[in-house]
């Protein structure tokens, strides 16, 4: 009976620990009076992208069926204008969220996985694997990151997934950086060697002891990550290197280029997609920083 109820009873300790530490995690991130303004405007934008069927319609991107006309200015009835095409801006700068977010998204997290992997790897094995792995990432890090996401853009077909891979595979350096020195401080602690003792392999040291250690500065990382990966991606499309089937913020500052609304003065074309970029950047920079802030008090970010 003891033996049967010991991993019910192991598990159910976990998951009240786990519990634990994300109440006290949230307890402490309220006290980030910035942390707490950058996700409440994460989950505004969030919630717009997430009901854009709903709230701005599916043919919002359709050109034969525009319900205004070319560049008119704001009005009762388009409250953020129309583009050239007669399209509502408004409607496609809801519409263009889901797109930018979910680039952005995407992108970090690929880059944080592979700068995670390569810096464990590094920090844990050393020696000549460590010194490859580190001469890459110093290669990456020295070349410029926008450079390269236009080289890859350029050589690749035109699509959300190659803007991703582009982003994702340019800006990792930085992660893989600060992992592996996290990953040689953890390592130097004794219960490592104690798990060494005991039989424990590579695998279980890494997956173990070192990765849960380190997912705090990963987090942090991911939430820093995401917003250069939107300004990156906006940056892209502006270039006309991103999917011209679908709408997203950098692809209307392109479209507007195109249609000269710099030389014409039509502002409210250039305007709402420029602001709309910089206030998820600037949102999810405060909650990175307050993330940071949480799990590392010692950073001294107020």
């Amino acid at each position: 009976m003891t033996a049967t109820s010991a991993p019910g009873t192991s598990g159910s300790l976990a998951w009240a620990r786990r519990r634990d530490s994300v109440a006290r995690f949230w307890r402490a991130y309220r006290t980030q009076r910035s942390g707490l303004y950058g996700l409440a405007g994460l989950a505004v934008i969030g919630l717009l992208a997430l009901t854009a069927p709903l709230t701005a319609g599916d043919d919002v991107q359709s050109v034969t069926s525009a319900p205004g006309g070319p560049l008119e200015p704001p009005s009762a009835r388009f409250p953020l204008g129309t583009d050239q095409f007669g399209r509502s801006l408004l409607g496609l700068l809801v519409w263009g969220a889901r797109i930018s977010l979910a680039v952005g998204l995407l992108a970090a997290a690929l880059s944080v996985a592979i700068g995670t992997l390569v810096g464990i790897l590094a920090g844990h094995f050393g020696g000549r694997l460590a010194t490859v792995l580190m001469r890459v990432t110093d290669w990456f890090l020295v070349m410029p990151t926008l450079v390269l996401a236009i080289v890859l853009a350029t050589v690749m077909s035109h699509s959300l997934w190659t803007v991703v891979l582009a982003i994702g595979v340019t800006s990792w350096p930085t992660t893989a950086r600060l992992v592996r020195a996290q990953t040689i401080a953890v390592e130097s602690r004794p219960y490592i060697e104690r798990a060494r003792a005991l039989g424990g392999g590579h695998g279980h040291v890494m997956n173990r002891h070192v990765l849960p250690n380190v997912m705090p500065l990963v987090l942090a990382q991911t939430t820093l990550g995401i917003s250069n990966a939107i300004l990156t991606e906006a940056t892209l499309a502006f270039l006309g290197l991103g999917d011209p089937t679908v709408v997203s913020w950098g692809g209307m500052l392109q479209d507007a280029r195109e249609a000269g609304a710099v030389s014409s003065g039509h502002w409210w074309y250039l305007a709402p997609p420029g602001i709309a970029i910089a206030l998820v950047a600037l949102s999810f920079t405060l909650c990175g920083r307050a993330v940071e802030a949480v799990l590392n008090p010692k950073l001294g970010v107020r």
